[in-house]
C-alpha cells in the first residue's frame, strides 16, 4: 500500500486520474462497443495480406514521426515546436517560455483523425498505406502537445522518444502472451532502449536516424503498436461500414492514446515533484476498482 502523506490533496487526485486513463479498457473492447462486434473475431476475417500491410504501414508511421523529432531536435521556439499542434494558441505560449501549463488542443486533433478516418471507412484496408502515417503523425502531435501541456521540454531528445513510446503503451504485443501488464512494467521494459536512443539523439541529432539503438526502439513499439492498429483496421473492414463510421473508429483510436499520453506525462510531472520512488508507491496503492 502506498504512502499517501507526502502529496497534496489535488497531486493524489491527479494521480488518481493518470491511473484511470493508463489503466482503462483496452482499444479492443472501445472498439467493439462502437461497431458492436468483437474485434479479435474481425481481425480473424481479416486477408492474409493485411498483417502484412499493418506491420508496412506502422513501420512507416513510427519512421515518419521518427524523422519530425530528429528534425526538431535541439531547435528552440517555434521551430522546436512543430512536432506540437502547429499554430494553437498553447504551442504559442510554450514557445514563449511560459511557465504556465496550457492545455493541450485534443479536440483539435481528434477531429483532424476523424476526418482522416472517414476516408478510411471509405475505402477500406487499400487507403491504410496513405492514411496511418497521416493520422500516426496528427496523434504524435497531439501526444507531443500534451507532454507540453505537463511541463515537458519537447526540444529534449528524452522528451521526443517518451511521446514515442506512448505508441508502445497503449496495448500487448503478441510477446506479451496476454498478460495483463501494468504501466510501469511496460514502461520500464522500454526505458533501458529509451535511454540508449536519447543518448544518440542528443548526440548526432538527425545523423542518428539510421542508429541501432533507434531502430531498435522503433521496433519494439512497433510491435506493441501494430497490435492496436490491427484492431483499427479490423473494426472498419466490416463491410458498407462507411465514412461515419470510420471517423468514430478513428475518434475512439485517438481518444485511447491521448488519455494514455496525459496519464504516462502526468506521472512523469508528479515524480520530477515527489521522485519516482513515491509516485510509484502511491499509484499502486491506488484501486481504481474502488474509485
Amino acid at each position: 500500500m502506498g504512502s499517501y502523506s507526502d502529496f497534496s490533496e489535488a497531486d493524489l487526485a491527479t494521480l488518481k486520474l493518470a491511473k484511470h486513463e493508463l489503466e482503462t479498457p483496452p482499444l479492443g473492447m472501445k472498439l467493439a462497443a462502437i461497431v458492436g462486434a468483437p474485434v479479435e473475431k474481425l481481425i480473424a476475417k481479416l486477408p492474409t495480406a493485411a498483417n502484412d500491410k499493418v506491420n508496412d504501414a506502422t513501420q512507416a508511421a513510427l519512421r515518419k514521426c521518427l524523422r519530425i523529432a530528429l528534425k526538431t531536435l535541439g531547435k528552440q521556439g517555434e521551430g522546436a515546436l512543430e512536432i506540437a499542434a502547429a499554430g494553437t494558441p498553447s504551442t504559442s505560449t510554450a514557445a514563449a517560455g511560459s511557465k504556465q501549463r496550457a492545455k493541450p488542443s485534443n479536440l483539435l486533433h481528434k477531429f483532424a483523425v476523424a476526418t482522416t478516418g472517414a476516408a478510411g471507412g471509405a475505402f477500406g484496408l487499400f487507403a491504410l498505406p496513405v492514411e496511418l502515417p497521416v493520422t500516426t503523425t496528427l496523434m504524435f502531435r497531439s501526444i507531443c502537445d500534451i507532454a507540453r501541456s505537463e511541463g515537458e521540454d519537447l526540444a529534449s531528445a528524452d522528451t521526443q522518444l517518451q511521446c514515442l513510446t506512448v505508441f508502445g503503451m497503449g496495448g500487448h504485443s503478441a510477446a506479451d502472451d496476454e498478460a495483463d501488464f501494468g504501466y510501469f512494467i511496460v514502461r520500464g521494459a522500454l526505458a533501458q532502449a529509451v535511454s540508449k536512443a536519447s543518448a544518440e539523439m542528443a548526440t548526432k541529432g538527425f545523423a542518428a536516424h539510421g542508429s541501432t539503438a533507434l531502430l531498435k526502439l522503433m521496433q519494439t513499439v512497433a510491435a506493441r503498436f501494430s497490435v492496436q492498429v490491427s484492431e483499427q483496421v479490423a473494426a472498419k473492414s466490416i463491410p458498407a461500414i462507411g465514412a461515419v463510421l470510420g471517423a468514430m473508429v478513428n475518434t475512439v483510436f485517438i481518444d485511447h492514446f491521448q488519455n494514455v499520453a496525459h496519464g504516462h506525462f502526468t506521472v512523469r510531472r508528479l515524480e520530477r515533484r515527489y521522485g519516482e520512488a513515491a509516485v510509484h508507491a502511491a499509484y499502486d496503492g491506488i484501486d481504481i476498482a474502488l474509485d
